[in-house]
This record gives C-alpha cells, sequence and structure tokens, in this order.
C-alpha cells in the first residue's frame, strides 16, 4: 500500500492511514489493483493506525473511524472471494525496560485499533513488522483479547540479513515465542529480499508446527533521483513462491516494493502447483536458558568504583573534550586536577549537541596523558542499539571503566539543528544494554563470550518541573542496574534535600553537581535558559560584584558555601570549570577537605 500511494504522489511526510477519511477512492483503487491481480488477502491501509503513531499528526482521537473506514473501503474493493486482512503495525517507540513505554500502555493502544478492525468487519488480523517480541507480545495480547479464541491470527516478525531480530535475538529463539503465543500463522515479512527470507523460513521450520507466512520486500531498496526503487522483478519473486510453498509457507505475499504485477506472477506461480503436504516437523529440544555471568562488583570495577564502594567522599571535574584535534589544554587542565587531589574527570558526550571530539577518545587522552581516571559521558542520541553496544564494548577494551547513561541533547539545542537524531534508547534503556553487557550479553539476551565491567552511572535533576515523573525515572534507572548518579547543577539546597528524601530507598551513592558561577549574566543564563534554579540570593550576591574578577570570586566563595552544605548528605561533589577554568574547580574542591 505505502509503495503504490507514493507512487500515486502522496507525499511520504503525511499520514498514509487518514487517507482512509480523506481519500478512500484513492485506497479503493490500490486494493482493485492487487484484488485483480489475483490476490486473495488484501491488507486494509490501517498498518499505522494506532494511537502512538496518529498523534504526531494529531489524529490520536481518530483511531476508530480511521480503522473503521480501512476495513469498509478494503471490503467494498474486494468482493467475495478476497479475505480482509486488518493490518496492526508496531507502535514506533521502544517499550519498557529499553525503551518509555510501560507494556499495559502499548497493549491498551493495540487493543484499541485491533477492536476497531474486528468490529468493523475485518476477516482476520494481520501484526506484521515487529522487530521487537516485547512489543508483539502485547501486541498479539490484546489482538486475541479484541478478537477472540476462533478468530484468525497472523504474527510477523521483521529481520536483518543475518535472519536475526534488530536487537540481535535469533531464529530459534523468537521462532519459540512465536510458537508459544497466541498466533495462529506465525512467519516474516518486510526485512530484505527473498532469498534471506527463504534461507529464515527453512531455519524457522525446525522449531514449530504452525502454518508460515512469507511477505519479503522486492528486495533492498536502492536509491534513484530521490525514490526508493525496488529492483526484484516480478518473475523473481515468483520463483521463490515456488521454494516458499515447498518449505512449508502457506501464506505468500508482499511487502515494500510488491507491486500488483508482482502479485500476478506469484499467483501464477502457484497456481501451478499443487502445495504439497508440508512435511512433520518435530522441534528440537529447547537450549537451556543462556545463563549470564556474573557481574564485577563494583569495588573492582574501577579505582572510582572502590572509593564509592567504601564510601568516601569524591570530586570531579568536569572537562569538555576540545573543539579540534589539539587537547594539550585540557590535558593540562586534567593533570592540574589530579595533582590537586580530583578523583575524576568527567567528560561530556557532544553537550548542548556540538561537534567535538569523540569523548571515549578524550577519556582515553586524559587517562593516559594526565594520569588521571575519567568518567565518560555516553549519550543516545547518535547512536542505534548496534553501535551503542560496539562502542560500549570498544570503551571498556580501552580501559574506559566509568560511565555516565544520559539520553542527550536533540540536535535543535544546538549548531546543527538540521542533524538528525537515534534515540533508539533513552538513558534508562542504555542503563539495562550496559548491565546486560556486564553480565555477557547482548540486548538480545545472547552470549557476547566475556563480560565488560563498566561502573553505570546515571544523572538526575533535583529541580524538575515534575519531580514525580523525575524520581520515577530515577527508579526506573536503579531498577535497570544504575551504581552511582550524578545531579545537575545544584543551587537550592532544599531542592536536593527533596529529592534526596524521594530516593532514599534506593540507596546508591549521589553525587551533587557544583557550578561556580562566573558572573550576574552567567547565572541568569542558568535560571532562564537551562532552568536551574538560582536563589535570589546569589543573584544579588553575584549582582553585587563590580569586575570580572570579583565576580569569579564571588561564585567560588558560594560554590565553596555549596559544598559544604552538601558533604553530609551526598557521597561527592561533580565541579564544572567554567569556559576552560579549572583553577575555579580546584578552588571549590578546597572546601571537602580531608577525604
Amino acid at each position: 500500500m505505502g509503495t503504490m500511494l507514493y507512487a500515486k504522489g502522496v507525499f511520504i511526510n503525511r499520514s498514509f492511514d487518514e487517507l482512509n477519511l480523506s481519500s478512500p477512492g484513492l485506497i479503493a483503487q490500490v486494493h482493485k489493483e492487487y484484488v485483480e491481480a489475483g490476490a486473495e488477502i488484501i491488507e486494509t491501509n490501517t498498518f499505522g493506525a494506532n494511537r502512538a503513531r496518529l498523534a504526531p499528526y494529531g489524529l490520536a482521537e481518530k483511531v476508530a473511524a480511521i480503522n473503521q473506514a480501512g476495513v469498509r473501503i478494503a471490503k467494498e474493493a474486494a468482493g467475495p472471494d478476497c479475505y480482509i486482512a486488518g493490518s496492526i503495525g508496531p507502535l514506533g517507540v521502544r517499550l519498557a525496560p529499553i525503551g518509555r513505554m510501560a507494556r499495559d500502555q502499548a497493549w491498551e493502544i493495540f487493543l484499541e485499533q485491533a477492536a476497531a478492525l474486528v468490529g468493523a468487519g475485518a476477516d482476520l488480523l494481520i501484526l506484521e513488522t515487529f522487530s521487537d517480541l516485547h512489543e508483539l507480545e502485547a501486541a498479539l495480547n490484546a489482538a486475541r483479547q479484541a478478537a477472540g479464541t476462533d478468530f484468525p491470527i497472523i504474527a510477523q516478525v521483521t529481520i536483518d540479513d543475518a535472519g536475526s531480530l534488530r536487537d540481535g535475538t535469533g531464529v530459534e529463539t523468537y521462532t519459540r515465542q512465536l510458537d508459544q503465543w497466541p498466533a495462529d500463522v506465525i512467519g516474516l515479512n518486510c526485512s530484505a529480499g527473498p532469498k534471506v527470507m527463504l534461507e529464515t523460513i527453512e531455519r524457522m521450520a525446525e522449531y514449530t508446527n504452525k502454518p508460515l507466512s512469507a511477505m519479503p520486500n522486492a528486495g533492498h531498496p536502492v536509491r534513484l533521483e530521490g525514490r526508493s526503487i525496488y529492483l526484484c522483478s516480478p518473475e523473481y519473486m515468483a520463483q521463490y513462491a515456488r521454494r516458499f510453498l515447498e518449505a512449508g509457507v502457506r501464506v505468500i505475499g508482499g511487502c515494500c516494493g510488491t507491486t500488483p504485477e508482482h502479485i500476478r506472477q506469484v499467483r501464477a506461480e502457484t497456481r501451478s502447483l499443487q502445495a504439497e503436504q508440508r512435511r512433520a516437523v518435530v522441534a528440537a529440544p529447547a537450549r537451556e536458558a543462556v545463563q549470564p555471568l556474573d557481574k564485577i562488583p563494583v569495588a573492582e570495577k574501577s579505582a572510582l568504583g572502590a572509593k564509592l564502594a567504601r564510601g568516601t567522599f569524591v570530586a570531579f571535574v568536569e572537562i569538555v573534550p576540545p573543539r579540534g584535534v589539539d587537547a594539550s589544554k585540557e590535558v593540562a587542565g586534567a593533570r592540574l586536577c589530579g595533582e590537586h587531589g580530583i578523583d575524576c574527570i568527567n567528560v561530556p558526550d557532544g553537550p548542548r549537541a556540538s561537534a567535538r571530539m569523540s569523548a571515549q577518545v578524550a577519556c582515553q587522552i586524559y587517562q593516559q596523558q594526565a594520569s588521571i581516571e575519567a568518567i565518560l559521558h555516553f549519550c543516545c542520541r547518535d547512536r542505534n542499539i548496534l553501535g551503542i553496544q560496539s562502542e560500549l564494548i570498544g570503551a571498556h577494551a580501552a580501559g574506559i571503566r566509568n560511565l555516565i547513561c544520559i539520553t542527550g541533547d536533540p540536535p535543535r539545542m544546538g549548531s546543527y539543528p538540521e542533524a538528525t537524531a537515534v534515540f533508539d534508547v533513552d538513558s534508562i534503556g542504555l542503563v539495562g544494554i550496559v548491565n546486560n553487557l556486564n553480565q555477557g550479553l547482548d540486548i538480545g539476551g545472547n552470549q557476547i563470550g566475556s563480560r565488560t565491567s563498566l561502573l553505570i552511572g546515571v544523572g538526575a535533576n533535583p529541580g524538575a518541573v515534575n519531580l514525580d515523573e523525575e524520581v520515577h525515572r530515577f527508579e526506573r534507572k536503579v531498577e535497570a542496574g544504575a551504581e552511582f548518579a550524578v545531579t545537575q547543577p545544584v543551587f537550592d539546597l532544599g531542592l536536593l534535600e527533596r529529592f534526596l528524601k524521594r530516593v532514599e530507598h534506593l540507596k546508591i551513592p549521589l553525587i551533587a553537581g557544583i557550578w561556580p558561577l562566573t558572573s550576574l549574566r552567567n547565572a541568569e543564563f542558568m535560571v532562564n535558559e537551562l532552568r536551574v534554579p538560582v536563589p535570589g540570593e546569589y543573584l544579588q550576591r553575584m549582582g553585587r560584584a563590580d569586575s570580572a574578577d570579583k565576580a569569579r570570586e564571588e561564585g567560588v566563595a558560594i560554590a565553596r558555601e555549596m559544598v559544604s552544605h552538601v558533604r553530609p548528605i551526598v557521597q561527592g561533589v561533580q565541579l564544572s570549570a567554567p569556559f576552560g577554568r579549572y583553577q575555579m574547580a580546584i578552588d571549590v574542591a578546597g572546601a571537602i577537605g580531608s577525604r
């Protein structure tokens, strides 16, 4: 449907599902072309017609209307000999614990769509293009709830060129899961072309007796004059239809790039065949569950881990990576900090969405050239889940042991607002990935042959506008595996104390962020742009400074007072060095006293 609508001039930046309401004739025309080509099942134009995907278009309240219209249009176009499959796709967001959406919330969204499709008269439901088993389970359970026990449901996942799901889950694992869940037919769609899908279907057949479905793309798309072109010919797809039948597939079709001519050729090929009785398949005994490795104790992960484990009060100084390739100034600053008793250098990852030296490389340089331990900020903005895992393993191999897992600033905050962002996961999901790697497992629960020993830190914001949500997210970070936390800059001691009271049950070390102000303008920037509460008393003190030097002195004095205030209630401080003034951070650290 998407391929045909795009070919008919519908822009990809609009909701294709909404066309059921605004352009029903166009949708009906597409359906009729496939029916005339010999399709025996057509899918409703509702792949993205769920509340989560419609909301960005302002259509969240039209879920029922769009899905009901989708069924009505398809039924009118189908005629008496063609079945109507209500199409349900994924939500476009990651589910907990990797993402933000709770599974029960996803279940409710899927239930709403499935109920609309079934109530409008669909003959079956087809759940397609799922890459997350947790999400597919929620969708399947919701669909079964809406449809009842006797209503046919097809459940399909999408795979990579190795036959695995996006998170690395292998064929046996996802097939056994699908075999146990309440789907009548299981299989694959989208993904690559028919070759990879056939090879994977043959492997799936070893682990299930359920009927199989296969709906490959018409090959890999290539970009030609701004358009995605699928190069598998109809004849090539038809050749694979025979092979799919021989492999036991009983529902055969096509996904992206599959035109009516492809279906016509597939139909002609299958009509010439007498489908053979599928061979009896006895599923192989299940493998033993993958056993995670024991995690390295916090005290053994790094020098910082050892200090936190024994309750030592620690001090970090934040040093931003250089904009160019010359890190000599930053190395000198890191060395100076080490000479004055600072425990670690904290290295932000693309702060304020700016382009700088890789934070991981900066950490390596500081550790090697300044002989001080580093803490790597690791953000989710620029990496998909494959890149995240690869870089984390690489960071461990390069000698980095301390992390702070953050979601990251969106590109629009920086100098390159046209840059794209990934955000496959947020900081909670990132913590879960690191925790898995520390047990020798990838995100799909597959063994990687060894384990990392990364100390997992997270961020916290005591001054958050919605403190309930901040506490909830903090709890989820700790549940996912966080081992210490660093706060946003704190100036209001009352906010910090209130936050600590709310999270005292979580029992992980908390490091308070302390930022020495440099001027009244700097203080106003904190309040108005970074949304960091600064007491009026401090604003007045900064305003009374009548020179830049005196303003910096006053900023250090305020920061030293803050260190003295927080020392009894936290396990450390993270000190900023404004504009590369490392001596300011060292002067503030002097208020810590003996450790």
